[in-house]
């Protein structure tokens, strides 16, 4: 049997000379790939990329073919991390020769490829993940979904259409005292939920750097994809040496600051303890620190009010312990990473951090569900839920249409941000009520080609 049934439409990309297809994966059809292997394309290779190759390849099923970066140089470090790895493990220096490329259209043309890990740039996530979808791939997307609603309600519309397996990296989902907390707060442990209070801190603001000439190795153009063009920096981009945290972090046209950088994993959790992952919030309102000079301009500290047609407040700020404190009309809990650190430069030291769960009473954390009562989805390792998923095409622990609704808590929460007063929402409908200017802000510009308006569907 062959491994894809190709069926062409569209034209060529704008940017290429390739035409991407639209394609029924073999692991679509639920069949496991002909090797026994699940065969995986890299897409970006930097900070995060590495880690999440090194997360997925850990597991016998996964194997890395192919990686993608716009920065040659990571690319191919990437390519030689992966083969050293392959060799030592199975004793064979030829296990694997890594292909490279510099586009990913041009990765996701590869049939013997089924799967791909998207650890890109915030603004570069919703073009590749629905071209990925198109081209019958499944996926790991680093968070945030989108750095728009509009883009992320179009990628979550491919991706479900195309009946791919894509996980969301919110890790935390999959770290086992954030399910028990959601879990004891949703069987009414601490009576009726009332109150959630999130604490996120805001980011630093930097001075100007001088403009630079571009690295020969990096395609600063495709860098910046749908975004505006600028002068380079390596400041405003990513290290040249070494896997430092990224400037591009602190600069709005890539992201949105910690809203989004730390936002997405505490919102996903603390909605599936409020049993509303699936919709969000009637109101948010905001007030913020905005830098006044310097090239890093995302939030400083901050406070964000939103309503839950439920009657849940949820406060987010700065000032609160980094977690997620659940309020009810018997006690509360409270759930942390703790001592467990998702990357380097999680922005909370082991010695600052809070226990990773704890409560008003510690008889509260031991009166665990019953078979009878709600019990969540359990995953105890992100990365290997969703290659068992890819295997069995069950819905993994976080999927596109959660993330893309604890995203959208993050993003109107940063438009909230910048236009005073209370601002209603209807989570339906995906757009603000009676307020153009908030409207306004629920989509941004795409420089063609690139952006989530110029895909093929």
């Amino acid at each position: 049997m062959k491994r894809r049934t190709f069926l062409i439409k569209g034209a060529a990309a704008a940017a290429g000379s390739f035409v991407l297809p639209t394609v029924i994966s073999s692991s679509v059809l639920g069949n496991n790939p002909p090797s026994g292997k699940i065969n995986i394309g890299q897409i970006g290779c930097g900070r995060m990329g590495r880690e999440d190759i090194r997360n997925t390849m850990r597991f016998d099923r996964a194997r890395f073919i192919a990686v993608c970066d716009v920065d040659s140089r990571r690319m191919a470090d990437a390519k030689q991390m992966i083969e050293e790895y392959y060799a030592e493990k199975t004793g064979n220096p030829d296990y694997v020769d890594v292909k490279m490329y510099e586009d990913y259209r041009e990765m996701l043309l590869n049939p013997d490829i089924d799967a791909v890990v998207i650890s890109t740039p915030d603004h570069w996530h919703e073009q590749p993940a629905m071209e990925a979808a198109l081209a019958g791939k499944d996926i790991y997307l680093q968070k945030p979904n989108s750095l728009t609603v509009a883009a992320g309600r179009q990628m979550s519309d491919v991706v479900q259409r195309q009946g791919v397996i894509l996980q969301v990296g919110t890790q935390q989902r999959s770290s086992e005292q954030f399910r028990v907390a959601a879990e004891l707060v949703r069987n009414g442990r601490i009576g009726r939920l009332h109150t959630v209070k999130v604490g996120l801190p805001g980011d630093p603001a930097g001075p100007d750097f001088p403009e630079m000439p571009v690295p020969p190795n990096l395609n600063f153009d495709m860098w910046l994809g749908s975004t505006p063009v600028v002068p380079y920096t390596e400041n405003g981009v990513h290290p040249q040496r070494g896997y430092g945290r990224p400037g591009w972090l602190r600069i709005e046209n890539y992201g949105a600051g910690m809203i989004t950088g730390w936002g997405q994993h505490h919102f996903d959790c603390a909605q599936w303890g409020m049993d509303t992952e699936y919709t969000g919030p009637v109101s948010v309102q905001a007030v913020a620190e905005f830098p006044k000079s310097g090239l890093w301009n995302v939030h400083g500290d901050f406070m964000v009010k939103t309503e839950y047609e439920n009657g849940i407040t949820m406060y987010t700020s700065g000032g609160f312990p980094n977690g997620i404190r659940y309020e009810g009309t018997d006690g509360w809990i409270f759930v942390s990473r703790g001592s467990y650190r998702a990357t380097a430069s999680d922005p909370v030291s082991e010695e600052a951090s809070r226990r990773a769960l704890d409560a008003s009473d510690p008889e509260i954390l031991r009166l665990l569900p019953g078979p009878d009562e709600i019990n969540l989805y359990r995953s105890d390792d992100h990365y290997g839920n969703w290659l068992d998923c890819i295997v069995s095409r069950r819905q993994p622990v976080c999927p596109v249409e959660v993330g893309h609704r604890s995203c959208t808590v993050c993003l109107i929460s940063h438009i909230a941000m910048k236009i005073p007063g209370e601002l209603r929402w209807n989570p339906r409908a995906e757009r603000f009520i009676d307020n153009d200017v908030a409207n306004a802000m629920l989509s941004r510009p795409q420089r063609y080609p690139y952006g989530s308006n110029y895909v093929k569907l």
